[in-house]
């Protein structure tokens, strides 16, 4: 049994901005996980040296890259609902 969507769909004016968007967070959060991984892969020793109340950088850089992905998702969110309410919106009829 077939039903129609549960929304309508729409063409979304913003959809090539947010695509732009999306790389360029993807890029930077990129470059700092190549951080991570280069000082594991180079420095080991760098990784195992405590920084935080005993705790090791591997362990706070890595609950780092959590956060900032988190982060990073959570402003992507907020500037793409904000731009598809400036692209799509109707103009008013007067």
């Amino acid at each position: 049994m077939l039903h129609a969507p549960a929304a309508k769909e729409a063409k979304d004016n913003s959809s090539e901005w947010k695509a732009k968007l999306g790389i360029k967070l993807f890029w930077l959060y990129s470059v700092i996980y190549m951080g991570f991984v280069g000082l594991t892969v180079f420095s080991p020793e760098t990784m195992k040296k405590p920084v935080l109340a005993g705790t090791n950088l591997a362990i706070i850089y890595g609950m780092f890259l959590i956060l900032f992905a988190i982060i990073l998702g959570l402003i992507y969110n907020h500037f793409c609902i904000k731009k598809e309410d400036e692209m799509n919106a109707k103009p008013e009829a007067k």
